[in-house]
């Protein structure tokens, strides 16, 4: 679920505006203003705002308040920046000391041989293969279907693949990347989508040989690609005998969220790519899967890129453990995010309560784009955790003041949100 906000990096603290109507002014090396909405930032920061701050980090934007909390242990913080921070449940710990272990070098380590037979089926694939990141899988992906130097892959201009791989595809794999618009719910228009295949024979051009989708989309606010737009993709793909590859990281979301199985979205790409360290709380690990042929070169492509491991059952057991734990969950973390999103508009506060509300709670969120930031429930915040998340954003946003605040000047009696 993503809130539209002013971001900026820096180690500083930056008040609110006084002067604003909306949300909030965040300071970056050359200050940026922005108008969205009701949200209007002027041009003057002020030293006080209903005693609320935000503290700005890099790769996080914290909201904190004043209170008659004695000191920084008397805080309860709210990390809802990324489901990477996901920590291993007890029984992952637990597997990862008793899994059986071998080489996977040599394809004899029986837990890793394990996972990747069950996670081949889970995804209606022949065969799967256990990669260290869902960088290097997309890479290694890349790599198996595109034989040869002068080849280009098609992919989304807001895809992960293309803004948070630091290029890989084209520095390791010597791929070129040609991207399509997304539109704000991640899919492209078809059209679009079919204008940029080149496959004529012209010296010219590199030839289109993949075809990139990303499910859920992580930079259009995790949305889920409906099933028909891939039935769409995959006849474009068809008619022009191009391979399909899925940047599932977040698959089983989508299948949650859709009420289906991974292998009814999996069923219209070649390959799939799945990462376990991120909603799914595994510490570390990602799946690769698709066709015999195609895990036999994307063997060799793990190789090359340094992710063959030995031992590694120890990554797998947890993977394992995700499956059958975490994966159950995924519906409570949805519900958790659902109502961050439905609280927003009702954001709004009594005298009474506001003092309440000045309970020193530091919520951690995301600075994703210039315009945005993200929230992101996973496994391990609580109902609890949300409710203190929704009550520190009604402190902030509300449109109040109190008397006592020094230097603030009024501020109109409506919620900034409605």
């Amino acid at each position: 679920m993503v809130v539209v906000m002013e971001l900026g990096y820096g180690n500083e603290t930056i008040n609110f505006d006084s002067k604003c109507e909306g949300m909030f002014w965040l300071g970056t090396k050359e200050p940026r203003f922005f108008t969205h909405a009701r949200f209007v930032m002027s041009t003057t920061v002020t030293r006080y705002f209903l005693s609320g701050k935000l503290k700005l980090c890099h790769h996080q934007i914290v909201l904190y308040g004043t209170s008659a909390a004695s000191s920084k242990n008397d805080i309860y913080v709210v990390n809802l920046r990324s489901d990477t921070f996901t920590l291993p449940t007890s029984s992952m710990k637990k597997a990862m000391v008793e899994a059986h272990l071998g080489d996977d070098v040599y394809g004899e380590d029986p837990t890793v041989n394990r996972l990747q037979k069950e996670c081949a089926t889970l995804l209606g694939k022949d065969a799967a293969l256990l990669i260290p990141t869902g960088t290097m899988g997309n890479t290694a992906a890349m790599l198996s279907h595109c034989h040869g130097l002068f080849e280009e892959i098609l992919l989304g201009d807001q895809s992960h693949m293309h803004f948070g791989e630091v290029g890989a595809i084209a520095t390791l794999a010597g791929i070129h990347s040609r991207t399509v618009t997304n539109k704000c719910d991640g899919t492209m228009d078809i059209n679009e989508l079919r204008e940029k295949i080149r496959i004529k024979k012209d010296p010219h051009y590199p030839q289109t040989r993949v075809i990139c989708l990303e499910n859920t989309h992580n930079r259009c606010g995790g949305t889920i690609l409906p099933l028909n737009f891939l039935e769409q993709v995959r006849d474009v793909a068809d008619a022009h005998h191009l391979a399909m590859h899925l940047d599932g990281a977040r698959l089983m979301h989508a299948a949650v969220a859709q009420e289906v199985a991974p292998c009814e979205i999996a069923q219209y790409f070649d390959s799939v790519s799945m990462c376990f360290s991120k909603g799914l709380a595994c510490p570390v690990g990602s799946i690769l899967a698709g066709s015999k042929d195609f895990i036999e070169r994307a063997l060799w492509a793990r190789k090359a890129l340094g992710g063959g491991m030995r031992q590694a059952g120890v990554i797998a057991a947890p993977m394992l453990v995700a499956l059958n734990e975490i994966v159950p969950h995924l519906r409570e973390d949805h519900a958790r995010a659902r109502k961050i999103a439905q609280e927003r508009p009702r954001m709004h506060v009594t005298d009474e309560e506001f003092e309440v509300l000045g309970e020193r709670i530091s919520v951690q969120m995301m600075p994703f784009s210039d315009t945005l930031i993200r929230f992101v429930t996973y496994y391990g915040i609580t109902d609890k955790d949300v409710d203190k998340a929704i009550k520190k954003l009604q402190y902030v946003l509300t449109g109040r003041k109190r008397d006592s605040e020094p230097n603030s000047s009024a501020f109109r009696d409506k919620s900034p949100l409605q």
